[in-house]
């Protein structure tokens, strides 16, 4: 922990600090991140309160689109009220490069991983919180792959903490047929232009081998909008290049074919339980996708639940996942609720 400080409008009965701290990259240099870290009031159960560190979805990669700086930081924490009411530290990460300055790490499992891990043991530095060493993960889309890799590399990163399950919502997994499956629309632009922008940076591999000159030109511009709290903007100048952004097909096209396979969760066998819940309806990652992530780690050996929720979009799938994510991680935490 490096800084913390008081934020106003915290949910009914609980305390919210904005956080700084330190991390590392995926070369393992020091990188400084920022957060969020909500806790229930009053008195903490025996051994401390158990931290659920949460992975936010895509708001974008640039420093301000970060969650811990947004007008409402508590909105991106999906399932807040429900985890404080079950008694959980809640804690949530800007990813490197958001939030404060540092390098871009969209989609870069490792850093995010490292992130992840790395804000769980900033919530049990600060003495408000009451943290313990247990730990449960918790992230919807890309902070489903930010969770997956901090499971992943847990064991050697963070020894000294328990992590004792994972929960995901519709997680970014294979990075290149989700690329395929969504590049035809404008989230697809959008999403395709923050992650190959970082693999650009961050694996020093020039763009003119996988996007038109019209795309390289566009991503500046691009890249500097937020999802959502910009849709207007973003989407003019994403729309244009729609059809008109790829100059080749990542899932073959080297380097770029084995960065996203590296980035991809699922090298190794997850060391936790795992539940994934997935939308039926989820138009951007799609279940086909999910359903043979799933289906891979059954075959690994993992210890797998699959919750496909009737209905649920991409945008909802998280909430309406939560009370089998809240049952779960009850299951898991080894403290009376």
């Amino acid at each position: 922990m490096v800084r913390w400080e008081v934020v106003p409008g915290a949910p009914e009965r609980a305390n919210a600090w904005r956080i700084l701290f330190r991390s590392t990259d995926l070369q393992g240099r020091a990188v400084l991140n920022s957060g969020m870290l909500v806790v229930p009031e009053g008195a903490a159960p025996a051994g401390g309160r158990t931290i659920v560190s949460w992975g936010h979805a895509t708001t974008g990669s640039a420093e301000k689109c970060a969650p811990s700086r947004s007008v409402d930081p508590y909105v991106w924490m999906e399932g807040l009220t429900g985890l404080l009411k079950q008694g959980y530290a809640v804690v949530s990460t800007d990813y490197t490069g958001m939030g404060v300055p540092g390098p871009d790490s969209y989609l870069v499992g490792d850093t995010e991983g490292r992130n992840v891990l790395d804000a769980a043991r900033a919530a049990r530095a600060l003495l408000g919180s009451a943290a313990s060493d247990r730990v449960l993960l918790w992230g919807h889309s890309q902070g489903g792959q930010s969770v997956l890799f901090a499971a992943q590399l847990w064991k050697q990163y963070a020894p000294e903490l328990d992590v004792r399950g994972v929960a995901v919502a519709a997680p970014a997994t294979d990075l290149a047929s989700l690329l395929r499956a969504d590049i035809g629309d404008i989230s697809g632009v959008s999403i395709g232009s923050y992650a190959f922008a970082a693999y650009s940076d961050v694996y020093d591999v020039p763009l003119d081998g996988i996007l038109t000159p019209q795309a390289i030109a566009a991503l500046p511009a691009i890249n500097d909008r937020c999802l959502i709290t910009q849709n207007s903007a973003l989407h003019k100048v994403a729309a244009p290049l729609v059809g008109r952004f790829l100059s080749g097909d990542p899932e073959t096209t080297q380097p770029w074919a084995g960065l996203l396979a590296e980035n991809t969760p699922g090298a190794v066998v997850f060391p936790v339980p795992l539940l994934v819940a997935q939308g039926s309806s989820d138009k951007l990652v799609r279940p086909e996708s999910t359903e043979a992530f799933v289906d891979h780690e059954k075959r690994s050996g993992a210890d797998v639940r699959y919750d496909v929720v009737p209905g649920a979009t991409h945008g909802t799938i998280a909430n309406s996942a939560l009370p089998a994510v809240l049952r779960f991680f009850r299951s898991l935490d080894g403290v009376e609720h």
